[in-house]
């Protein structure tokens, strides 16, 4: 999923001048307020802040006005036009150099919290685009996808029930390839299912909101498709505000309607992503009023026996509820890196060298910011500027790790969903950065039978349109049963 605000088709016709028809940077809905600096050159001459205007949803907001929409949502699917007032109009069909510059704070990714009632640090995404551009007054066309006439229905040979979680197609959505009830279509057509895992802040329009109608739309697929809800991810915007973090008031507010949203739709579990024990003291009447679960993830670079993982089981030790418990995602235990990073960082520069340099510092035991840092020293010594990898120097080691899959047994009670994570699926079948043999044999022999839910997150370092996720999902699916001896 290319980190950009712009696409091929973004430079539009405008009667003041131009216009960009932008995409949100990120995989899921942020707040208006998340947006710190957009800059755009055009043909090698900036334009002037105050020229510059963002329409979104029939409203104007001058680019200083930004920081403070908390309430504004610019929605996944949303494709506002930053408005470029020029002392001509741009004409349709012409070429034209492009330099678009935007910083963004992930309002839920907090680093550090805000002192004596001031904004906490969080961190940020950094878009930096440079692109020849044709000026045009309609989207790209949507490009065919590939048909498979056979797809495979679960059966009660399943080793565990699967389905997959809606962000695998996050690059798909967010362009407008689908819209929701496609979306959920297409996953039908596949054969995939019956699982179906949603990340909140991706998935609904008004978000933190389930509305009336989004439950309606939500109640016919699933009649339709015969699915069964798995997941409810919910992330809390501690940072949504520019001026201060969310006290701990709003930070139930903000949770309590997730929540409430996600039994609207009938999830049994919630994905949380705080393990404050104040919060889930707060939190755990209402799961219990509402009949869910609550599970955090462990994601990598971490693995069950992490330190920061081993404070979490020792707050769920305090509080003694049989509510509370783990999503195990496979991203922590990986064999080696992933040919789709590989790829990108070697579009990016990387020679053969560098690329066997990543790989080899990426398999040591040291932290995951002390593996970034000696391969971040690596390049400089060979003169090679990091930012040409952009968020990849970091990525690389933050959403690859390697725990060995057997740890996942030391938890296995209190495993309540599973993030069957992966990045590739070769000729063969294999993914071949993730033992699932090795995987399938843990959890069978565990006794875990909850939801795999396939998570492709490969859209992170691949171009849209490089792969169809949804394809792919269906073939992990296989391995998985051929892992479990159900396929041969």
């Amino acid at each position: 999923m290319p980190n950009g605000l712009i696409a091929a088709d973004s430079l539009r016709l405008h009667s003041e001048g131009a216009a960009l028809r932008l995409q949100i940077p990120w995989y899921r809905s942020l707040w208006l307020s998340s947006v710190t600096t957009i800059t755009i050159a055009i043909d090698g001459s900036e334009v002037p802040q105050g020229d510059l205007v963002l329409e979104l949803a029939g409203r104007r907001y001058a680019l200083d006005e930004l920081p403070a929409q908390s309430e504004t949502l610019w929605h996944l699917q949303e494709h506002p036009l930053l408005v470029a007032r020029l002392a001509a109009p741009l004409g349709l069909g012409e070429a034209h150099h492009v330099v678009v510059h935007g910083e963004l704070r992930l309002p839920y990714m907090q680093i550090a919290a805000g002192e004596d009632g001031g904004p906490g640090m969080y961190v940020p995404n950094v878009v930096h685009q440079d692109e020849e551009l044709v000026v045009t007054d309609r989207d790209a066309p949507v490009p065919a996808l590939e048909r498979i006439t056979e797809p495979r229905p679960p059966t009660e040979e399943d080793p565990f029930p699967l389905g997959l979680t809606l962000y695998s197609a996050s690059a798909e959505y967010r362009a407008g390839w689908f819209d929701f009830d496609g979306l959920l279509d297409r996953v039908a057509d596949l054969g995939i299912g019956p699982g179906i895992e949603i990340v909140a802040s991706q998935m609904l329009p008004e978000y933190p909101l389930v509305t009336d109608a989004f439950e309606r739309r939500w109640r016919a697929a699933f009649d339709r498709h015969g699915f069964v809800a798995s997941s409810f991810g919910a992330n809390l915007d501690m940072g949504r505000r520019r001026d201060r973090d969310m006290t701990p008031d709003e930070e139930y507010e903000f949770t309590r309607v997730l929540f409430e949203g996600a039994g609207r739709l009938d999830f049994p579990l919630i994905r949380i992503q705080s393990a404050k024990p104040e919060l889930l003291r707060r939190l755990l009447p209402l799961a219990e009023k509402l009949g869910v679960k609550l599970a955090y993830e462990i994601h990598a670079p971490m693995g069950p026996n992490s330190p920061e993982i081993l404070r979490v089981r020792e707050v769920y030790e305090e509080l003694g509820s049989p509510l509370l418990g783990f999503v195990a995602d496979f991203s922590s235990t990986m064999r080696r890196m992933s040919p789709t990073l590989l790829r990108a960082v070697e579009r990016a520069g990387l020679d053969a060298g560098a690329l066997d340099r990543l790989q080899g510092i990426w398999a040591t035991d040291a932290s995951m910011r002390e593996r970034q840092e000696e391969f971040i020293a690596y390049l400089r010594a060979r003169d090679f500027d990091p930012g040409r990898l952009g968020s990849f120097a970091h990525l690389a080691f933050n959403m690859h790790g390697h725990v060995d899959p057997t740890e996942w047994a030391d938890i296995m009670p209190q495993i309540m969903h599973v993030h069957a994570k992966f990045y590739d699926i070769d000729a063969s079948g294999e993914e071949p950065a993730i033992d699932y043999p090795k995987l399938v044999r843990v959890f069978v022999e565990g006794g875990y039978r909850g939801f795999w839910s396939s998570e492709w997150e490969g859209h992170a370092f691949a171009e849209i349109g490089e792969v169809d996720p949804l394809v792919l999902v269906r073939r992990q699916h296989d391995l998985i049963r051929r892992s479990a001896g159900v396929l041969r």
